[in-house]
């Protein structure tokens, strides 16, 4: 009797144990909260909506569920909140995570030829259309 109802003590913690750990309270304040003042919720948005998700890749830090963002909106409700510059915070990110953090790619030393290829190819593209179009077709005399 003794093991009967040791076994069922056990049984109902193991199917409350997912329930408990649900309602525990989160580390990140701010994830799904937003802040009480609508100017800076609003730079919190803009700002959130230009970082990439870490886990994700494919979404904002705004859009995405994956915990890792939520601590990032949190992070970034807290920061706003406190007075900080949305820029400041985004320097702070991109020097933790990485450049690939942003969906706003700054031109660095490093970058630049991620700008500069497209330009030449485009260059390249339209001088050889430009040959094509406007060449000789031949001396019909």
């Amino acid at each position: 009797m003794k093991r009967l109802l040791l076994s069922l003590v056990a049984l109902g913690l193991a199917l409350t144990a997912p329930a408990m750990a649900q309602e525990e309270q989160s580390t990140a304040p701010y994830a799904y909260r937003q802040l009480d003042d609508p100017a800076k919720e609003t730079k919190a948005q803009d700002l959130m909506e230009s970082l990439r998700c870490l886990q994700c890749q494919g979404q904002s830090i705004a859009d995405s569920d994956a915990p890792i963002a939520g601590s990032m909106r949190s992070l970034v409700r807290e920061r706003i909140a406190a007075g900080e510059d949305p820029e400041a915070i985004r320097a702070w990110l991109i020097e933790r995570y990485g450049d690939y953090v942003s969906y706003a790619p700054q031109l660095t030393g490093l970058t630049w030829p991620l700008f500069a290829v497209p330009v030449f190819l485009m260059l390249i593209a339209f001088l050889l259309l430009r040959r094509r179009f406007t060449g000789k077709t031949g001396d019909a005399k």
